[in-house]
Order: C-alpha cells, then sequence, then structure tokens
C-alpha cells in the first residue's frame, strides 16, 4: 500500500465512523475546531495537517487508536529486559568493523 492509497483508507474509516456515530461535517467542525474543508479534504484521502487530523480522532473519541498505529515501546516485553539500558536517542551508521583487515594470502 502506497502513500495515496494509506489516506484513502484512513479518509474512508474516518467518514464511517463519523456517519456511524450520526455527526454531520459541521458538527464534526464545531467539535474538533477543524474547518469543514479540511474535513472533507481528509475523508476524500487528500492531504491535512497532522494537528488537524489528531483534533478530529479526538473528537471522534478515536484518540486510543494511535496505540495501535504506533505502540508505546515501552510496554513491550523485551523493554523490561533490556531496562538497564538506556532509551535510544539516535540511529548511526553501522562502521565496517576490521575493513582494513586482510588475509595472508590477498595483497
Amino acid at each position: 500500500m502506497n502513500g495515496l492509497e494509506c489516506q484513502k483508507l484512513i479518509g474512508d474509516r474516518i467518514k464511517q465512523y463519523r456517519v456511524n456515530a450520526g455527526i454531520s461535517q459541521k458538527d464534526l467542525e464545531e467539535m474538533s475546531g477543524v474547518s469543514v474543508r479540511s474535513i472533507s479534504r481528509l475523508e476524500q484521502g487528500a492531504s491535512i495537517q497532522l494537528e488537524s487530523f489528531i483534533k478530529i480522532l479526538y473528537a471522534l473519541n478515536l484518540e486510543n487508536n494511535i496505540d495501535l498505529l504506533i505502540p508505546d515501546q515501552t510496554k513491550r516485553p523485551s523493554f523490561y529486559l533490556k531496562k538497564s539500558e538506556k532509551p535510544r536517542q539516535r540511529v548511526r551508521k553501522r562502521e565496517n568493523a576490521n575493513s582494513s583487515f586482510k588475509w595472508g594470502d590477498e595483497e
């Protein structure tokens, strides 16, 4: 699934939740503070600001689904096994170990 297909899928699902809850786009505008135009764009699969998307999730009581989308890494069992280590702050490129090493028959 590419980015545009994902946006369309999210928009369709937001619209399903809104319609099933009996909430009009205008009502959702008042509940979330996000314009009807942005709500319509989201439901059509177009890009909107992340802040607006999050406001819509809160207005539809879907904010708990954020944990399903991006789980908290500190709640994984492997986190507790590594508890003595500091959490990673950044990613570093891997260095070639012993890249200058040569076998005896190599020149």
